[in-house]
């Protein structure tokens, strides 16, 4: 909501911003890592993990590890397999 006055093509843009973060990061977040259904409701829990779900998220969107996957099947991977999570972090499997 807001008091100042849009255009429709003002309002369009505005939505289709609001959608494309939505779409996006949040979507993502609970799709690949089922963000809305974390347990973690009190003191600062909520905020520290969000912060560490963005950071995989994005590893998983930089990195050109088996880019052709979708990022949940590469994050899958990577938490079976330290051969994989290794080259998803860009380093030399041990």
């Amino acid at each position: 909501m807001s008091s100042r006055a849009l255009s429709a093509e003002e309002l369009a843009q505005a939505v289709r911003r609001h959608w494309a973060i939505e779409n996006g990061l949040h979507w993502c977040l609970d799709v690949i890592f089922r963000e809305d259904h974390c347990p973690l409701r009190e003191d600062h829990g909520p905020q520290n993990f969000a912060l560490l779900l963005k950071f995989a998220l994005n590893l998983l969107r930089s990195s050109p590890y088996q880019a052709k996957k979708s990022k949940r099947v590469r994050r899958k991977r990577a938490g079976w397999d330290d051969e994989a999570l290794a080259e998803l972090l860009g380093m030399s499997p041990l």
